[in-house]
């Protein structure tokens, strides 16, 4: 069992002020998998002391030695490899091929890409006699999920380090080794001491804290809306800058030339994937009528063949749901489906048989659903999927749009022409077309309730700088 009940502050692992420690329970297990420090306000203050100090300094390193770190912090994120990937398949309950082709490539590609990023950043433009200066904000308050450990805090720590600004991290608590480990490879890549901080603990003891710090000039933050509300609430009070990613609820429009067969294989797996834990899950499938039978038997035979288990073992598709309380919460989900008169294709309430121990959940589609009912509209966060049909493509991006998230959407299909037309129609940060991916040099956030901001790359990047002109710097 792991005992990391210290916090990283100014360079040294500490002890919590509060002396109390939270459990981590293994999801697939249900067993406490390791102890982590549960810290306080006073952690809070001395984190934010550390970071506010060598601000001045750390803003004021060149872009070379920014980009120098990073490539250290990568090295070195190498290394860790073996040790990032068993981590997060026993806190997140991973499949250990996923922990290890997702989830920790996804962390490395942040810390490659801002460094690449900083080149295309103009930190400096001469305007006739004038100067305008884009510079790091300051201390910024890093808060993130459990549903993507390393992805999550590395895109935010990259584009932190990469703009000069030091930062105080709150991962999750049922999530927070990765963090740890990130903590050890930041001292081993040589990241200035303060410049990287690492509290744990709840929301409530070292979240609000950290948002509500008078010296903290920035906060960023991905996970639930309420939570982000909170944080946005906190920050108001001394008008902190604000960076949110969201839910979602995203559509993915089905045109009725696509292949049936591969499209009903990846709108499966838009929603299975993480075990539904993503954000940008492509939880509704829209449909044209003409080709709603063939597309259903082709989800059905799909959704059949998704393996679900020990996430230890080879070969699976889908692990456990992180917590009991998500388990109970995706439960409700799907049986308020089935009490608003969806159709269930597959799945349902219930775990998979012959996984009594462990939060998992069948991987559940329903169909016959209205875009009006609680499954369409409300973020479920487990393997969850609805079908619905469309008449035309006005009435599918009608559909589509109806929701009050934005973060992503997907659309399949062969006439490009079409597919592009229905993709700048829809109201989303991100549109995949034909299972395109997401690149780490290209913008992420959401409309509408999705968030605030964009991450990833030179995105990424901006969003913890200032900008400053100063007129007549230039004039003789």
């Amino acid at each position: 069992m792991r005992q990391d009940i210290k916090q990283y502050i100014n360079g040294e692992w500490v002890e919590s002020h509060s002396g109390q420690t939270l459990d981590v329970i293994n999801p697939a297990t249900e067993e406490v998998m390791g102890k982590i420090a549960a810290g306080n306000k006073q952690d809070v203050d001395d984190a934010v002391a550390a970071a506010k100090k060598v601000y001045v300094k750390f803003r004021n390193t060149s872009l070379e030695e920014r980009k120098a770190l990073l490539e250290r912090i990568a090295d070195e994120y190498e290394n860790r490899k073996e040790d990032l990937i068993d981590v997060m398949t026993d806190e997140l309950g991973s499949p250990i091929e996923k922990s290890e082709s997702v989830h920790y490539q996804m962390g490395l590609n942040h810390f490659r890409e801002a460094s690449k990023a900083i080149d295309s950043i103009q930190f400096e433009e001469r305007r006739g006699d004038d100067l305008v200066i884009k510079e790091a904000i300051g201390v910024s308050g890093l808060v993130t999920p459990w549903n993507f450990p390393t992805n999550q805090t590395s895109l935010k720590l990259a584009g932190a380090f990469a703009a000069g600004s030091p930062v105080v991290l709150k991962p999750s608590e049922e999530t927070p080794f990765a963090a740890i480990i990130l903590a050890e490879i930041f001292e081993k890549a040589g990241v200035p001491k303060g410049v990287f901080n690492l509290v744990n603990g709840d929301g409530q003891s070292v979240g609000d804290p950290l948002s509500s710090h008078p010296d903290v000039r920035m906060m960023s933050f991905t996970g639930s809306g309420p939570t982000g509300r909170k944080i946005m609430e906190n920050s108001a009070k001394d008008f902190k800058k604000v960076s949110l990613e969201l839910g979602g609820k995203s559509p993915l429009v089905v045109l009725d030339d696509v292949d049936i067969e591969e499209a009903a294989k990846g709108a499966v797996a838009k929603f299975v994937q993480n075990t539904g834990q993503v954000c940008t899950a492509g939880t509704r499938t829209l449909v044209p009528e003409s080709i709603k039978d063939e597309f259903i038997a082709a989800a059905k035979k799909a959704i059949e063949n998704v393996k679900v288990g020990n996430p230890r073992e080879a070969g699976q598709d889908a692990g456990p749901v992180v917590s009991k309380k998500q388990f109970d919460t995706v439960q409700s989900y799907i049986q308020k489906g089935i009490d608003e008169g969806a159709t269930l294709l597959h799945g349902g309430v219930g775990k998979p048989d012959g996984l009594e121990k462990g939060y998992f959940v069948k991987p559940t589609l329903f169909t016959d659903v209205t875009n009006d009912m609680t499954i369409a509209q409300e973020e479920i966060f487990g393997p969850v999927g609805t079908i619905i049909t469309y008449k035309d493509l006005d009435e599918a991006i009608e559909i589509a749009n109806d929701t009050i998230y934005g973060l992503a959407a997907y659309v399949y299909g062969k006439d490009l022409e079409r597919v592009r037309e229905v993709a700048k129609a829809l109201e989303a940060g991100t549109v995949e077309i034909n299972d395109a991916g997401r690149k780490p040099n290209l913008p992420f956030g959401g409309y509408k309730q999705s968030g605030i901001g964009r991450e990833w790359g030179d995105y990424g990047i901006e969003e913890f700088l200032e900008i400053k002109a100063i007129p007549g710097y230039f004039k003789e």
